[in-house]
């Protein structure tokens, strides 16, 4: 997902010892490249990504996750993994554009 929409952001702190989680949805994928293959190493998350309401939210989309991330085997050899806390900050621009545009269902006609 961060490599498709170059609007979204990353952390990029300090990773801690919190295990980062996943959705079903996104199960399987690697952070930071969308990798399906060859899932090798947990992904950690910094200690404020990892704090209260947003303990058990998926690193990539936000939703409630609860699957263990992993960097794939790639990412891992080009040190992708060291680069710092893989968690998605804001919502996208088109994200928000498109929940501002949604027309109500419930029109009176």
């Amino acid at each position: 997902m961060s490599r498709h929409q170059l609007d979204l952001v990353m952390c990029l702190k300090q990773p801690g010892t919190f295990i980062g989680k996943v959705c079903d949805r996104c199960d399987g994928r690697c952070p930071t490249c969308d990798s399906y293959v060859r899932p090798k190493y947990k992904v950690r998350i910094c200690q404020e990504c990892a704090f209260g309401a947003n303990a058990n939210r998926c690193v990539i989309c936000g939703q409630y996750g609860n699957n263990d991330a992993h960097y794939c085997w790639e990412c891992c050899r080009l040190e992708k993994n060291r680069d710092g806390c893989p968690k998605i900050v804001n919502v996208g621009s088109n994200k928000l554009n498109k929940h501002y545009e949604r027309k109500p269902m419930d029109a009176g006609f």
